[in-house]
């Protein structure tokens, strides 16, 4: 494992600059690794971890560049409860039924009034908030709790799964993410089954 000035550094270059909210996802992660016994990360231990994430700032991009894990590895899978808060599994781990041990971190809310205690006349917010996450010990900055994840087989990093065409708009649809229409049966993507709650909209 990297210190936590050389991964800070690496987590400015990824995502472009330096913040409290990174400084957080260092340490979140950083913390979670050292609880499961896992070394290096992005080394010898890349396959043993996945991790959720539940919001989509800054902290994200951080915890990523400690673990390793990316979206586009199908490693990093996003939840967004709004919560600076990840849980990462150990698949090394399994406690049976597609089931693995994991650790949940949660950043403190009461970390940034202990950050205004410790740098009182430190201007702005997030200035302040970097000095103090920096040095704050963890039991002050984070909530931890031991958790089981599930975790099956076609959602693991690597899985080669079936591809198959929407019968509607006629695109390709990976890892079972297809819906299986009513009455013809046919075999939808999620945007033609639901088109109302779809992201996007035709203009």
């Amino acid at each position: 494992m990297l210190t936590l000035d050389e991964l800070l550094k690496e987590a400015e270059v990824a995502h472009g600059h330096l913040c409290a909210g990174q400084i957080l996802g260092v340490r979140m992660a950083m913390l979670a690794c050292a609880r499961l016994g896992i070394d290096e990360p992005r080394g010898k231990d890349r396959k043993r971890l996945v991790t959720w994430v539940e919001i989509d700032r800054c902290a994200t991009d951080a915890i990523g560049v400690v673990t390793g894990c990316r979206l586009g590895k199908r490693a990093l899978k996003p939840v967004d409860y709004g919560k600076m808060a990840a849980t990462f599994a150990d698949l090394s781990l399994p406690l049976g039924e597609d089931r693995y041990k994991a650790i949940r971190v949660c950043a403190l809310e009461s970390s940034k009034q202990r950050a205004k205690e410790l740098y009182p006349d430190v201007e702005p917010k997030n200035a302040q908030q970097m000095l103090a996450y920096r040095e704050m010990p963890e039991a002050e900055l984070f909530s931890e709790e031991w958790v089981s994840v599930y975790l099956p087989p076609k959602e693991f990093p690597g899985y080669k799964g079936e591809r198959v065409a929407c019968a509607q708009c006629g695109e390709g649809i990976n890892y079972d993410r297809f819906v299986v229409g009513e009455g013809e049966g046919e075999i939808l993507c999620r945007a033609c089954a639901a088109p109302k709650e779809r992201y996007y909209q035709p203009i």
